[in-house]
């Protein structure tokens, strides 16, 4: 599936990934592939990107926001975000 996290200033990430773990304002929540359409608040956390079935990984600290998912493409719209190591 393709994930893109978006800030007001620019596009963070845009690739296509195996899932992510997403902080949503009642708790964490993953999505995977062909997961149903879906809106959600999120709150500041951090986000886990998975980008294939083994343990390679992204982690992105975020501020709060909203994610969309529709059509196997995950949409991640944050007030900001930063690449955490």
């Amino acid at each position: 599936m393709n994930l893109e996290i978006l800030t007001p200033e620019k596009k963070l990430f845009s690739d296509e990934v195996y899932g992510v773990q997403l902080p949503g304002i009642s708790g964490l929540f993953e999505v995977l592939e062909k997961h149903a359409p879906l809106v959600s608040a999120l709150k500041a956390g951090r986000l886990k990107v998975l980008k294939d079935k083994k343990s390679n990984t992204t982690f992105f600290d975020i501020q709060s926001g909203f994610v969309e998912v529709l059509n196997n493409k995950v949409i991640v719209l944050v007030e900001g975000a930063v690449e955490a190591s």
